[in-house]
């Protein structure tokens, strides 16, 4: 799939799911500090989409996995939350940057 088409499906998928949790949040009881994870879990999809085996959509699906979990069951995690995004955004970045020196 040519890279500029892989862009635009991320970039739909990413409108659509920004429309539906805004919905969403004015009209029932979840708010959208409530399902915003569910955002990281549609990139990490979309980015799947493009290459299967990219280590990077995966490890945003499960990120958002895990926020959208927090968020629904209240785990009180404030403490370590705090901590945990700029961890996993360092991460990332190092893989990103690791996998384009290899190419």
């Amino acid at each position: 799939m040519p890279s500029e088409k892989r862009n635009i499906l991320t970039g739909g998928l990413i409108l659509i799911t920004l429309g539906v949790l805004i919905f969403i949040g004015k009209t029932t009881s979840y708010s959208f500090g409530q399902t915003w994870p569910i955002l990281l879990i549609v990139i990490g999809i979309g980015t799947l989409i493009q290459k299967f085996r990219a280590i990077e959509g995966w490890i945003i699906a499960t990120v958002g996995v895990i926020f959208l979990i927090i968020e629904f069951y209240g785990f009180d995690l404030h403490k370590y939350s705090q901590y945990i995004l700029p961890a996993v955004l360092v991460l990332l970045g190092i893989i990103v940057i690791l996998k384009r020196r290899r190419h």
